[in-house]
């Protein structure tokens, strides 16, 4: 798919960061949008500057990704007032554990695994049938580097971008003879606010040098490319790099030294469970 005029474009976790910048580049390419979030007064702020930019074609939920009825309650909604969807961005998530794996709660892990892998699953199989009855169409599923590769402090966070990496290239391969792409998206360094604030301006500094602005470009132009496997952001390529050619061992030392010498202590706790 290289048009998207006109189209219907669902974005999950629209509110912010990564989420808006996919609604403000496919409103600036002229598609419909469907936008979700969690966050009534982010999404709404969202909708705000799609006015200001001229887009009115949009449709809104507030919701929680991993309530499956409001899911699929969203896709009958989309499909009523817009059509068929033809492209499904599974985008929101939320952050883990600061915490070695014996201190963090069973609880969290769950509620991590809930929004972060089945907001996605839910996203993907709600609006699914909708891209299929289109005879074209593209899912895209939002991991991490951290689904590249497992970090302290972070193993909830880690264990749901993987179940995301997972789940997304099994559905590549049982749709490729079908008209609809499926992209994995493993982000980088990116210079949300939310990580802004959480993690102060030294971590920003180091590692969240990418804007949310230039990975939505990345990823629209991936999707006309067909671009399965789609890592981008600062970080992210050496990462890719790194977690697939040196043995594990030696990957997990030099980047527990780099990450021990460019940031402090409680930056790191915030990079470990963010992408």
């Amino acid at each position: 798919m290289k048009q998207f005029k006109d189209k219907v474009v669902v974005i999950t976790g629209a509110g912010s960061g990564m989420g808006r910048a996919y609604a403000m580049a496919f409103g600036q390419l002229g598609a419909k949008l469907a936008l979700n979030d969690f966050d009534a007064k982010g999404l709404n702020d969202t909708l705000a500057l799609l006015q200001a930019q001229g887009r009115t074609t949009v449709v809104s939920r507030a919701f929680d990704v991993s309530n499956k009825e409001a899911m699929y309650a969203f896709a009958s909604h989309v499909q009523q007032q817009l059509g068929n969807a033809h492209v499904i961005i599974n985008n929101a998530g939320i952050e883990g554990s600061t915490q070695p794996t014996w201190q963090t709660d069973e609880r969290d892990y769950e509620r991590v695994m809930q929004i972060n892998f089945f907001g996605v699953l839910y996203g993907t199989k709600a609006f699914l049938p909708q891209l299929l009855a289109n005879n074209e169409g593209a899912v895209v599923n939002i991991s991490s580097v951290f689904g590249l590769v497992g970090t302290p402090n972070s193993s909830d966070y880690c264990a749901s971008k993987f179940a995301v990496r997972g789940f997304t290239e099994s559905l590549m391969v049982e749709l490729e003879q079908s008209p609809v792409s499926v992209h994995l998206v493993h982000p980088g360094g990116i210079a949300t606010h939310i990580a802004r604030k959480a993690s102060g301006q030294a971590f920003a500094k180091h590692y969240l040098k990418t804007s949310p602005d230039a990975i939505a470009q990345h990823v629209i132009r991936a999707i006309g490319q067909k671009k399965v496997k789609i890592v981008f952001g600062h970080g992210a390529l050496k990462t890719w790099l790194g977690a697939t050619l040196l043995p594990l061992r030696w990957f997990n030392f030099l980047a527990w030294h780099e990450l021990k010498h460019t940031i402090d202590l409680a930056a790191y706790k915030v990079l470990s469970k963010r992408s």
